[in-house]
C-alpha cells in the first residue's frame, strides 16, 4: 500500500476522532434537553392543576408563584443547551470540512490549503469550547432550580 495513503488516512482521523467526541457531547445534551422540556410540561400540568382548585389559599398561591419562577429560569436553561446543541453541531461541520478538505489536499497543491483546512479544524474546536461554556451555565441554572424547589419545602417546613 501507498506511504501517502496511509498518511492520509492518519491524517484525517483527527477530524473523526473530533466528530466521534462531538456525538457523544450532543447526545448528552440531548438527554437534558428532553429532560428540561419534559419538566417544563410537568410543571405546566401541575400549574393548570392548580388553577382547576376552587379554594384560594397562600400555599396555593406560593406554589403557583413557585413554578412561574422555575418555568422562567427552565426557558433560559433550555436555551442554553439549545446554543451547546448549536456549538456541538457547528463543531461537527467544521470537522466534516477539514477531513474533506484534507482528503482533497491530496490531489490539489495549494500552499494557503493547509491553512484553510486548520481554520476549519481550529474552528471546530472553538465551537466545542462554546457548547462546553453554555452546557455550564446551564448546570448552573439547573442549581438555582433545584434551589428554587427546595427553598419551598424549607418554607413549609417552618
Amino acid at each position: 500500500m501507498n506511504h501517502n495513503i496511509i498518511q492520509l488516512i492518519q491524517v484525517m482521523m483527527a477530524p473523526g476522532i473530533m466528530i466521534i467526541a462531538c456525538g457523544i457531547l450532543l447526545l448528552g445534551i440531548n438527554n437534558k434537553y428532553s429532560t428540561i422540556v419534559n419538566r417544563i410540561r410537568q410543571l405546566k400540568d401541575e400549574k393548570r392543576k392548580l388553577y382547576g382548585k376552587r379554594e384560594s389559599n397562600d400555599a396555593k398561591s406560593n406554589r403557583l408563584s413557585n413554578i412561574e419562577l422555575q418555568i422562567s429560569h427552565l426557558i433560559h436553561r433550555i436555551s442554553m443547551v439549545k446554543f451547546a446543541v448549536f456549538s456541538y453541531s457547528g463543531a461537527i461541520v467544521m470537522f466534516v470540512v477539514s477531513a474533506i478538505l484534507t482528503g482533497i489536499k491530496t490531489n490539489i497543491e495549494i500552499n494557503a490549503f493547509y491553512w484553510i483546512i486548520l481554520g476549519f479544524f481550529y474552528a471546530g474546536m472553538l465551537l466545542i469550547i462554546t457548547g462546553i461554556v453554555f452546557a455550564a451555565i446551564e448546570v448552573g441554572k439547573g442549581y438555582r432550580i433545584v434551589r428554587i424547589e427546595i427553598s419551598e419545602v424549607y418554607e413549609d417546613v417552618k
